[in-house]
């Protein structure tokens, strides 16, 4: 992961994902379930409003795990980032949901549809509040924040058109991009995403010296962390939200260090495939400043 990160420039040589990783979910974690165990763990040292609204979220892991296996939902695409990302959002935003509903008194949580724009900016303003999260990356920043704010929302969607009831298809039959977590009716509505394939399994396989490291799908997700932190946060979905589909594939040479990156997208249409050309040239020129563009190149 730490490689595929840096990679796409997304991190530092002599950033340590591993030590960053670590410090983050201790400086701000409340409280866990873990699937593993079959076990709920609530910090003693939070205010107790806040141990209720933990317990209501986390206790919503437990009744998830008991009724549709986390572990086995999760690992089943543990070789596909995008469609992992997705079914994250969907766990973490029911549970969010399922906690706001909580603290309403069990009453039905209004204007679900817009439950995304309510709980953004509080989550948000929470999260701000620890230092290791305001100093991180922005890519980690969207990561992190994406399953309960784009989550919630998803569910939120879910719930004003099937209830929470119908919501159970999101753990038979779960979404499998970040698209649809972003774009609820790609979901809802069947739309069919195209599968992207590099020109060949092995694009660099034939070159010496490199290892394969990392095979993947960015997703919709990925493009705006690319996006946002390279370029303009504003820029973030506007431009993503025509994605289609993408590839890549990270190699390594072991007497460098470098790494060769091949990838290939797909886009709704030609002006949205120009777009994210323009903006990756205008990424390329900021990993690499010391190289000039050709002019044929626009």
């Amino acid at each position: 992961q730490q490689a595929t990160l840096q990679a796409f420039g997304l991190v530092s040589r002599n950033f340590d994902l591993e030590k960053f990783l670590i410090s983050f979910y201790t400086a701000q974690a409340a409280g866990f379930y873990d699937p593993r165990t079959k076990t709920m763990y609530l910090a003693d040292w939070v205010p107790a409003e806040t141990q209720q609204m933990v317990l209501a979220h986390e206790l919503t892991h437990a009744l998830q795990d008991q009724n549709f296996n986390l572990e086995q939902y999760m690992k089943a695409v543990k070789e596909d980032s995008d469609a992992e990302a997705a079914r994250q959002a969907v766990v973490e935003g029911y549970a969010t949901a399922a906690m706001f509903q909580s603290m309403l008194g069990g009453a039905p949580l209004p204007n679900m549809a817009g439950f995304e724009t309510v709980l953004g900016p509080l989550i948000r303003q929470q999260m701000a509040e620890f230092p290791v999260f305001s100093k991180a990356p922005f890519f980690f920043r969207l990561q992190a924040l994406f399953p309960y704010i784009q989550g919630a929302g998803f569910i939120g969607s879910g719930i004003s058109q099937v209830n929470w009831a119908g919501l159970n298809e999101l753990f038979t039959s779960p979404p499998s991009s970040t698209k649809a977590i972003f774009q609820p009716g790609v979901y809802f509505n069947h739309v069919s995403l195209p599968e992207v394939q590099l020109p060949k399994a092995t694009p660099l396989g034939a070159v010496s010296g490199l290892k394969l490291l990392d095979q993947n799908t960015l997703g919709q997700l990925g493009f705006d962390e690319l996006v946002g932190q390279f370029l303009s946060e504003d820029k973030v979905t506007a431009d993503s939200g025509n994605w289609m589909g993408d590839r890549y594939i990270v190699y390594e040479d072991a007497a460098t260090g470098n790494y060769s990156l091949v990838a290939r997208s797909r886009w709704a249409n030609q002006d949205a495939a120009l777009a994210f050309f323009h903006d990756y040239h205008a990424i390329l020129a900021q990993k690499y400043p010391q190289f000039s563009p050709d002019s044929r190149s626009r």
